[in-house]
């Protein structure tokens, strides 16, 4: 391993015109995407695999990134999911007993193209007062092209808003992630964009995890005669979601859910809530939200662009009652980010559902929300009794 990296040079363009020079870091070439920011100063290669990412290009507010290295067993999905990748320090070498090899090895194997070297605060102060952008990377060759070209370039390419992202990064095949110990509770899964984590916490609670594809049917859930139904992160908008559908079937049946970030979003929807795109999203691990059940506040990850629309105080009467006859009752916003007050997290009180707007399966951390797990077995528990109950 060398302590010197020959690096061409590289430009960032935003749509708006702004340029960033630096040097390449990662696989040469070009990339594009939506330019997004993140916050937290540890868990890299957690950000790097979470699909969520997926068509992002993450801009790490962190002056000094790949300190730990890379290793194999903290991956949070089969790839790396980011367009691209921004840092301002790239270390030297890593140092850490699990590495096993650099990031931008990593990055270079994987085709993820990089720039380094640039003015991270800046941008970032950029994308805070002017909002989330199209972002293009270039690297070899294609820096040294006239920057009215790039520009029309990253202004060809897709926008998030109204993308319809979770069936690219979706899993093709079901799978099943066992119980650990005694088997007390199956729980479908819809993968949308999951974490490794999140079937494993599940795990750690005794329910056997089925995670299916995101276009499964409602028939196929069924069948497997599951006691909850949980849907997952994920990326894109969530006005685009077909799940919408999926979930209400699921609440008709009064099976028990329980959804994180893109499945909040796509809960908030399926009750007739309606979402917007945040100006800059919340990412990263350091987001103080709190409970209003307890009034505890919680640092907690996030990774998310899109927020749920819907009242802050007060129980209000789900608006999809009116939409086309089906009742859903009472629905209360459980979670709210402190610092802004976007909604981030839903509690129906009439039937048996809640969702987060967060990750409470956050690897490298925060773990302030993982009782969340807990409280999702509370609601099977109480179902599973209510259920015996009505049989007597």
């Amino acid at each position: 391993m060398t302590s010197y990296v020959e690096r061409s040079r590289a430009v960032l363009v935003l749509e708006d015109g702004r340029v960033f020079e630096g040097r390449s870091y990662g696989a040469v070439g070009t990339t594009s995407g939506e330019a997004v920011f993140s916050t937290g100063m540890t868990g890299y290669q957690e950000t790097l695999t979470d699909p969520s990412y997926h068509q992002q290009v993450v801009v790490m507010t962190a002056p000094h990134v790949g300190n730990t290295g890379v290793n194999d067993e903290d991956a949070e999905s089969r790839r790396i999911w980011v367009a691209g990748y921004v840092v301002r320090d790239p270390a030297i070498r890593p140092s850490n007993w699990r590495s096993v090899r650099t990031l931008e090895d990593d990055l270079r194997e994987q085709g993820v193209v990089g720039i380094c070297d640039i003015d991270t605060r800046a941008l970032t102060r950029h994308l805070r007062e002017r909002g989330a952008m199209r972002v293009g990377i270039f690297s070899g060759a294609d820096a040294e092209r006239r920057t009215r070209e790039l520009v029309q370039d990253v202004q060809r390419s897709p926008e998030m808003a109204g993308s319809e992202l979770a069936s690219e990064v979706s899993t093709r095949e079901a799978y099943v992630v066992p119980a650990v110990g005694s088997k007390k509770f199956t729980v479908a899964a819809v993968d949308l964009g999951i974490k490794a984590m999140t079937p494993q916490r599940m795990a750690e609670r005794g329910i056997e995890v089925h995670v299916l594809p995101a276009d499964v049917s409602f028939e196929a859930i069924r069948e497997l005669e599951p006691d909850g139904v949980f849907f997952s992160n994920g990326p894109g908008d969530p006005s685009t979601a077909p799940q919408v559908d999926l979930l209400r079937d699921v609440l008709d049946a009064r099976i028990p859910f329980f959804g994180i970030c893109f499945g909040n979003q796509i809960l908030g929807r399926a009750l007739g809530f309606g979402t917007f795109k945040l100006k800059y999203g919340h990412r990263g691990i350091n987001q103080p939200v709190m409970d209003r059940s307890t009034g505890k506040v919680e640092v907690t990850a996030h990774n998310h662009g899109f927020a749920v629309d819907a009242p802050l105080d007060g129980d209000v009467t789900a608006p999809a009652d009116a939409e086309d006859g089906r009742s859903y009752g009472r629905v209360r916003v459980s979670h709210v980010c402190l610092n802004d007050d976007v909604v981030e997290g839903l509690e129906c009180l009439d039937i048996p559902a809640f969702s987060v707007q967060y990750h409470p399966e956050a690897a490298a951390g925060p773990h302030d929300a993982a009782y969340l797990f807990d409280r999702f077995v509370d609601v099977l528990e109480g179902q599973r009794v209510k259920s015996e109950s009505g049989a007597r």
